[in-house]
């Protein structure tokens, strides 16, 4: 008999969380401070440098769409390490690119590799989460993710300016290799379950509609998701920019202050999911990120963005492992990888969109008229969010009826 069986902290979770928060660190040190080095560096126009960005997250993309169908030839941990290598080697060797043109294969070649191994981590993570704790062990992983995103744009910018570019590809290198030897001497990476082979003619008609369903359920988070993602790919973008133009000196302190209430709701977000559901956690938190954006407008010192940036920290914090919890809680038990690889995609698709669409407004209005449009985002989370709930009261209300009647 398991005297544990609802255990969450195991060595593995722990140390797979911990490896996916150096992955992040990575990513998110370098990611801020790129777009100023390659400028300084080459020189190019400003569509040249949104592809700094955009074939990033275009290439993550396209990895883990692919993920699933090659996860049925390849083993996982070949797939994990192959990632964790090329991501490494294009880091290291981003100082020694001579053009603009190596530099975006290199930005590609980072792509792939973190798509692989962004995809595998999380797998892991989600075979060895009890199944009745999925919310709160997700909001505990999820932590890493929101850590790296909150305090790897503030590393990166001061290491850049004390140190140079170079220095910064170094450290980066370093968290991702550190990553491997954790991962092997830890002997953290639960067995890979086998695999059962249906026969063909197994397979109904049913068996297709749920599988539809199922990904179409997933959909309304994904959905979710991208939206709040948009947000924050207008405040990595251009906070550093709107500090200078308000003469706010200190202004990526914005993202350590995002810590403090992220590391606050994150586990508290969990636990309300897996007792409450999803909308409890998601309407709250957008009418919290709302708040922030406008206030971060409107803020002309650091007082108002150590607000704004709390505010944000809770919101962003609820929501991104909330609607990871529940693409997962959909997603039938063939699609783990799916859920996870369109978790992150629609993390990467938000942030580069919004790094677009606010930076065009920007550029015709100003960035603080930029944060109100990107608090419209928002908006249309909770017209998504409520829709949802409305439709998901109605089918419960469809299906309660049916069975009333079949019952008599």
């Amino acid at each position: 008999m398991n005297i544990h069986p609802e255990k969450l902290w195991t060595k593995s979770f722990i140390t797979l969380t911990a490896s996916y928060l150096l992955l992040f660190l990575s990513l998110q040190m370098l990611l801020s401070p790129f777009p100023t080095y390659a400028k300084e560096q080459f020189h190019p126009d400003n569509f040249t440098l949104s592809l700094v960005t955009s074939l990033f997250a275009l290439a993550a993309i396209v990895t883990r769409f692919a993920m699933t169908p090659l996860l049925r030839v390849v083993h996982r941990n070949v797939i994990l390490f192959s990632g964790l290598v090329l991501a490494t080697i294009a880091t290291i060797l981003y100082p020694f690119a001579e053009s603009m043109t190596v530099l975006l294969i290199l930005r590609a070649v980072f792509g792939v590799g973190f798509g692989m191994t962004s995809t595998i981590i999380p797998t892991l993570v989600t075979q060895i989460i009890p199944k009745k704790r999925t919310g709160e062990g997700i909001g505990y992983f999820g932590i890493s993710t929101s850590l790296a995103m909150s305090l790897g744009p503030m590393i990166g910018l001061s290491v850049i300016k004390q140190s140079g570019f170079t220095t910064l590809s170094v450290i980066g290198t370093i968290a991702l290799v550190i990553i491997i030897p954790l991962l092997l001497l830890t002997r953290s990476i639960p067995q890979q379950p086998a695999r059962i082979q249906p026969a063909p003619v197994q397979t109904t008609a049913d068996d297709q509609g749920q599988r539809s369903s199922s990904t179409a359920r997933m959909m309304v988070p994904a959905v979710l998701n991208m939206l709040m993602s948009i947000t924050y790919g207008g405040i990595l973008g251009f906070i550093a920019l709107y500090g200078a133009q308000r003469n706010i000196e200190q202004i990526g302190l914005f993202f350590l202050f995002i810590v403090f209430t992220v590391l606050v709701i994150r586990p508290i977000s969990g636990k309300l999911f897996d007792r409450r559901g999803p909308m409890l956690v998601l309407i709250p938190s957008a009418f919290i990120v709302i708040a922030s954006l406008i206030i971060l407008s409107y803020a002309h010192s650091m007082p108002l963005i150590i607000i704004s940036a709390l505010l944000y920290g809770f919101g962003f914090g609820a929501i991104q492992p909330t609607t990871q919890a529940w693409m997962l809680r959909e997603a039938a038990p063939h699609q783990t990888s799916f859920a996870n690889s369109l978790y992150y995609n629609t993390i990467d698709l938000g942030v580069a969109a919004g790094s677009m669409l606010l930076g065009i407004i920007a550029s015709a209005t100003s960035y603080a008229e930029m944060y109100r449009y990107a608090a419209a985002a928002m908006v249309l989370f909770l017209i998504v969010s409520c829709v949802s709930m409305i439709a998901s009261k109605r089918s419960k209300t469809v299906k309660t009826s049916t069975t009333a009647v079949s019952s008599r």
